[in-house]
Parts: C-alpha cells; structure tokens; sequence
C-alpha cells in the first residue's frame, strides 16, 4: 500500500515532475561528465605527458662530477663511471615494469668527423629500437623513438647493428651532410681507427641533439673504449602525478606509509624500484616534466570539481523549489491524510519515498546524458572517450539522493508537522 501511494502520487502532477527531473538530470549530467573526466585525466594527461620525453634518468653513483652545458656532457669519454649494459633487463623486472613504456641508454663523447667535411662535434651512442631479451623470455622493443618520440626525423633510424647514424639538423647544415653521405668518425680523446658510418636520416629536436651526431650505441662504446657498458640511461615511465604525500621522504614514513607510497606508481617510487635493481646506479627525476603534469592535472581537477558543485547547487535549488510548490499544492490532502490517523513519520516516509524515487530518475537519466557530455570532452581534449564506470553511476545516484533530499529537506519537514485541523478548515 505504501509503495502504491508513492506510486500514485508520483504519477500525478506530471508536469512538475517532469521539469523537477530534467532539472535534476541536467546536474547529475554536468556532474557524471565531470567525475567521468576526473577519473580519466590521470592516464591521459600521463600518456600526454609521455611526448615530452623520459621523465627519469638513471647515472652511475660514483660518477665525476658532471660537466653539462645545453644537455651535452663535455666531460671526455674515459672520465667518470659506467654502468653495465648487461643489467638493463632488469629494469622491466620491477614492481611496475608494465608502467615503463620506454629505455634508452646512452654514450656522449666528442668526436672528429672527416676527411671530408671535417671539424669537431660529438656523438650520441643510443638504441634507435632496440629489441631487449627480458629475464622472462619476452623481448621488449625500446630505443630513443621511445624515450623522446617529439624527435622529427627526415628519413629512417639506424639499424642498433649497423654501421649507420643520423645528424643533427644543425650539424648538418654545418658540414654539409645529408642522407646518403658517409662520413668518418673517430673519438677526439683518444684517436684510434675511425669508423665510417651512413647518413640515414636528418634529426631535429630543437635541443642539443640538433649539433650531434647519433649513433648506434655500439658504435659509441667502440669509440669510447667502453664495450658493453653506458653513462645515462633515459627512462619513460606512466607515472601519477605526485601530490604532498608522494614529496616525503621515504625515511620518515611509517611502515604503512611506505607500502602505500611504494604500492602507488609515483615517478619517485618508481625510481627507487630502478635503483634497487641497478646497483651502483642513481636515479634522478626529471622534475620539470613530473611537477608539470603535476600541477596541470592539479588545476583541471580543482576546475572538474568546481563545475560539479556548481551544477549540484543549481539542482539543489531547483528541486528545493519545486517540492516547496509541491507541498504548498498538496496542504488539504496532507491534512486528510493525518486526520485520518497517519503519523508525522508516515507522511514524511511518503513524502521522502517520492522525492528518492523521483531522484532516481533523475539520476539514470543524468549518467546517461553524462556518459554522452563525458566522451564528447574525452575525444576532443584528450582524442579518446572515458569508458563507463559502475563507480561513477553508483556515486551519481547517491548524490541525485542527497541533492533532492538536502533541497527538499525543509519543505518535507514543515509538512510532516502540518496540524489538520487548520488545514480542514481553510486556514
């Protein structure tokens, strides 16, 4: 009988609550797209964030002290420390491997080109794409397309096993090279046998590398005098962006602290997993890439939740207005209803029984036109749509309830403690 009133009554009026649930359906809507979005733009902004290169760089511990101007290590190719090639395996070993989409270690050393054209630059020894043998037998293909995929080059990379390079696009208007050249390479600390590598293809990153010549990384440590080893090791991992917990020192959390921050893939913890397996190495996080998707990822959100409070306001209001019409409008029944014995509680259960139906109406109709909103702003900021999420409509129902109940709160209270008699009586 009680779910039959609640029935009936929400069948009558049907105008008002027509308009009640559009109005209620719109900000569940705005709310659906935005927590939709919210829940999305850590992945995406992270992938977006992926194009502006490694965001960890690995270097030996006992390393000299760096001699770095405009990214380029000028320091000469038998200083400072190395670190084994044979250990890079074990970088996909770590606790999230899945998360490290991207390895690229690297040898920088000046060099001699000639005969022809001649003069000093230096060279970069890296992996172009690189197939790498995991510990599991899987093969991880990675390089310096990976690590740094902004790079523009006009024509192919070499071949990791070849006797071919690219060069700079600076450099090569320098001396003259193009694509299909050959040019003689030989290391200027310690002259040896040079070596005569193909141009197959010119770069243009619009850093340093524009001055460079990249080579195969073999090619590198040859020149080097350094087999089988590297000075830097670029790193591009999925990271979430860190907030004031993930910046603690490790050192001073509680053990329970350190399993979240170490169960969580910030780019920090992430770095101490590499760390762990690269013994003698350090791990150093490129900062302006970490604490810039940090802070973008920080203000969206803020933007996300400030549209989503906004439209549950409005709802609220809106749906306070409407039930305060309502109950105006059904003063006589009410009083019928208690004068023929129904409680202050029963009337207000009816009354909050039609009003959490009416929000749950209003609910599925606002996921779905948000489900809508969400991709539509999915595929034009990010290029895909947010998938739907079970969580989303869960909390959406809840705060289609909470909204209706909190803006009719007041006018559902003042008529279940209306007197009938007054009522009864035309007062």
């Amino acid at each position: 009988m009680f779910l039959r009133l609640i029935a009936d009554n929400f069948a009558r009026r049907p105008r008002q609550k027509v308009l009640t649930a559009a109005v209620l359906s719109l900000g569940m809507a705005v709310a659906t797209a935005a927590l939709s979005v919210s829940l999305d733009v850590g992945d995406r902004l992270s992938e977006e964030f992926r194009s502006l290169g490694a965001n960890l760089v690995v270097t030996p511990e006992d390393d000299s002290l760096p001699l770095e101007i405009g990214g380029v290590d000028y320091r000469p190719a038998n200083a400072g420390a190395y670190l084994p090639e044979s250990d890079l395996p074990k970088v996909k070993s770590v606790f999230w491997h899945n998360n490290i989409i991207g390895l690229a270690p690297a040898i920088e050393l000046p060099v001699r080109l000639g005969p022809s054209p001649g003069g000093a630059a230096y060279a970069i020894g890296t992996w172009a794409r690189h197939a790498l043998p995991l510990p599991d037998g899987g093969v991880f293909l990675t390089g310096i397309a990976e690590t740094s995929p902004w790079w523009r080059l006009e024509g192919t990379w070499f071949r990791d096993d070849s006797l071919e390079c690219a060069v700079g696009a600076s450099l090569a208007r320098k001396s003259g090279l193009k694509r299909g050249d050959r040019v003689e390479v030989q290391a200027a600390d310690h002259p040896g046998r040079p070596v005569t590598l193909a141009v197959t293809g010119i770069l243009a990153s619009g850093g340093a590398e524009d001055n460079a010549l990249i080579v195969p990384l073999r090619i590198a440590q040859a020149l080097a005098q350094q087999p089988g080893a590297y000075r830097k090791l670029y790193v591009s991992a999925l990271t979430k962006p860190e907030d004031d917990f993930a910046r603690r020192d490790p050192k001073t959390m509680t053990p329970g602290e350190l399993e979240r921050w170490s169960c969580t893939p910030y780019v920090s913890s992430i770095a101490a997993s590499i760390r762990q397996v690269l013994p003698g190495s350090e791990v150093r996080v490129v900062r302006r890439v970490a604490d810039g998707e940090g802070k973008i990822l920080t203000r969206v959100r803020l933007l996300l939740w400030l549209v989503t409070l906004a439209s549950l306001l409005a709802a609220a209001l809106a749906v306070g207005a409407s039930s305060a019409a309502s109950v105006l409008e059904r003063r006589s029944e009410i009083g019928l209803m208690k004068a023929l014995g129904a409680g202050s509680t029963t009337v207000g259960l009816l009354l909050v029984g039609e009003q959490l139906l009416l929000a749950f109406v209003g609910g599925c109709l606002g996921y779905a036109l948000g489900l809508f909103l969400a991709r539509l702003l999915g595929s034009r900021i990010f290029g895909v749509p947010p998938d739907p999420s079970l969580l989303v409509l869960g909390v959406i129902l809840a705060l289609a309830s909470g909204v209706t109940l909190a803006g009719s709160a007041l006018p559902l209270h003042r008529a279940a403690n209306y007197e009938p008699a007054p009522i009864l009586r035309g007062e």
